[in-house]
């Protein structure tokens, strides 16, 4: 089957749903890359033989972020901070000491926003729903923070990159995918430099002489 039949063949509502749920599950705090998925079902847009929308990427990546943050929220409440000693002795590489400690000083410092700007942060990303649970964060504050998060980094993400791939394809008339190339790294590097801003604001910083944020 040629590329332009397959890609036409492939469901529209597949592909919201599965970018709505691999969000999902990065969301709960299983580290798989969903920012990855998101970009690579955004270039699915800008091929002429896709009838995949951008507009429904993003409603399904914000729901999927909002809703799997929302669950992790909840274990993270149920199963508290033995709940991540749990989980670093069984995947030290994700869940280790290290990665517990800075993402809990990022809460103590920013309080609800570092659910908002965890988003943006693949190590916070995982860790923002169920350790805002076991810090007890108020839901109400905890919602607000990942309903924003999530319609800022998916809506974002993907007008970005769709808008990009479009301008690189008028510009690149008759060179498609050296279109979506650039699209793709246009959209990268803007992607890291939004994650090295937001990681200078969340760096860890000493909390002796400083009152944490409040949670409550």
């Amino acid at each position: 089957m040629h590329i332009d039949q397959w890609i036409a063949a492939i469901p529209p509502l597949a592909v919201y749903v599965t970018i709505g749920l691999i969000v999902m599950i990065e969301s709960l705090g299983i580290p798989i890359p969903g920012e990855i998925a998101l970009v690579s079902a955004t270039l699915l847009t800008l091929h002429p033989s896709s009838a995949v929308q951008w507009e429904f990427i993003a409603v399904g990546a914000t729901a999927g972020a909002i809703i799997g943050d929302s669950i992790g929220y909840s274990i993270g409440r149920k199963g508290g901070k033995p709940l991540f000693e749990w989980l670093g002795r069984k995947f030290p590489k994700h869940f280790g000491p290290s990665h517990v400690a800075t993402a809990e000083r990022a809460f103590h410092k920013w309080g609800m926003w570092t659910v908002f700007f965890g988003r943006f942060i693949a190590l916070l990303r995982i860790f923002a729903g169920p350790l805002a649970g076991a810090l007890k964060m108020p839901y109400h504050k905890f919602l607000i923070a990942n309903a924003l998060g999530g319609i800022v980094w998916a809506t974002g993400t993907v007008a970005l990159i769709h808008y990009l791939g479009e301008v690189a394809e008028q510009w690149l008339s008759g060179f498609a995918w050296v279109g979506l190339a650039v699209a793709l790294i246009a959209g990268f590097c803007i992607s890291l430099y939004i994650k090295h801003r937001a990681g200078k604001a969340m760096a860890p910083v000493s909390t002796e002489n400083e009152e944490p944020a409040e949670l409550r």
